[in-house]
């Protein structure tokens, strides 16, 4: 059989490994052992028992794939290297994802990643009397929601550098989160971004002072791209993500394949649509093998739910709006539902 390397083991990467692995010899790298459904991860601040519902070894869901812990060091046309092993390769995913910049160097801010980075974060919440959360996008609006639902009483402060939360949404939607917010005192700074701190004072571009004992940092996501950077950077774009063209194939390449986060695709950075490259990436390996067309990658609106708190949440499909206790009820069964793809 050929052989089929993953970077990555996020929606996108282990999508393909599990449409694969029955057909091709097939190695998933990953930084971590497991998977991770990255949309609940910020309610582990606040439930870390959470955690367990969340996260599934990579070995749990695959019953043939190779697993293998690590970092890729370097991109070669033929293997990728991880710790001096090389690992050979007729088709290569690239699903390395993103990550948050951090913009200051700062012990009490926390970048809101990962479940394990946050759970090490839930006594100093519990301690803290007051919260800054550096942005107001999808993750910022989720995390203030999911804070102070559990601890009404603390003094939370969001800051963003856009007039409305949740830009990119009907208006709708950004009235719903600015309303919920305000209605728990939640104190909303808008058109300012934090560059800098002081000890637990931070500094907007504004000359605005916010004094916090913790803050998340919710904005400033760019690609994974580091794999490439020594032989394939002509592949990157400006921003850094990588260049596909319409059937997820790499620039320059026939039998390399990217997905989810870093690809330079334009639309959302969810995991939806993460999951959709994936499937389509996947079947055009299976293509080629059979001397098929390839399929191309069609970008499309579809549903999103924010969730705000456990118990309320907002669905935005198109111009269609829904706020309130159902959409805050879909994410938890969206949640369920696809944590029953990575059991066997």
């Amino acid at each position: 059989m050929f052989d089929v390397v993953i970077i990555g083991g996020g929606f996108a990467g282990s999508t393909i490994a599990r449409k694969l692995e029955n057909d091709f010899d097939v190695t998933l790298i990953d930084t971590k052992n497991y998977f991770e459904f990255t949309p609940s991860v910020l309610r582990t601040i606040v439930e870390p028992e959470h955690i367990k519902k969340i996260q599934s070894l990579h070995k749990n869901y695959l019953s043939k794939a190779v697993v293998v812990k690590g970092s890729v060091k370097g991109i070669a046309k033929k293997h990728v290297t991880v710790s001096g092993r090389k690992f050979p390769y007729d088709y290569l995913a690239i699903c390395s994802g993103s990550e948050y910049n951090l913009p200051m160097k700062s012990k009490s801010t926390v970048t809101a990643a990962r479940a394990d980075i946050l759970a090490k974060y839930t006594n100093k919440l519990k301690k803290s009397k007051s919260v800054l959360i550096i942005g107001g996008g999808l993750v910022g609006v989720e995390l203030a929601a999911e804070i102070i639902e559990r601890y009404p009483d603390k003094r939370i402060t969001v800051a963003h550098d856009n007039e409305f939360l949740i830009e990119r949404n009907p208006g709708k939607a950004r009235e719903y989160a600015k309303k919920f917010l305000h209605k728990r005192k939640v104190k909303i700074i808008f058109n300012e971004f934090v560059i800098k701190n002081k000890g637990n004072i931070y500094i907007t571009d504004k000359k605005t002072k916010i004094k916090a004992d913790l803050a998340f940092l919710c904005t400033g996501i760019k690609p994974n791209y580091w794999c490439l950077s020594r032989n394939l950077s002509y592949c990157l774009n400006q921003g850094n993500a990588i260049i596909v063209n319409e059937y997820l194939q790499v620039k320059g390449f026939s039998n390399v394949f990217a997905a989810g986060d870093i690809t330079d695709v334009r639309e959302e950075k969810t995991a939806q649509n993460a999951e959709k490259q994936a499937e389509v990436a996947a079947k055009n390996i299976f293509n080629i093998e059979k001397g098929k067309n390839l399929e191309k990658y069609l970008s499309k609106p579809r549903a999103m739910v924010i969730s705000l708190g456990k118990w309320h949440g907002i669905l935005v499909y198109k111009k269609i709006v829904l706020t309130g206790l159902i959409p805050g009820i879909l994410k938890g069964l969206i949640e369920w539902k696809e944590m029953g793809k990575y059991k066997r």
